[in-house]
């Protein structure tokens, strides 16, 4: 099961949450204040590269292709 984010509409704090793939916040509530309002959070992952300068970077590869 994938690991998602969400955030909480009440009180703004986000945590993660173990769901299925396409399930929704339905049946979860939040940790910090108990809140049943939540939406899921697009967040990016590091995949090598990034948006630093690159420079020392895990899997990055080198200018012109090696």
């Amino acid at each position: 099961m994938p690991i998602y984010e969400f955030r909480c509409e009440e009180c703004g704090h986000v945590f993660e949450a173990l769901r299925r793939v396409g399930q929704g916040p339905e049946g979860l509530v939040c940790p910090q204040c108990g809140g049943t309002r939540l939406e899921q959070v697009w967040s990016t992952f590091a995949a090598g590269g990034g948006s630093g300068s690159g420079a020392g970077s895990a899997g990055s590869c080198p200018p012109g292709g090696g």
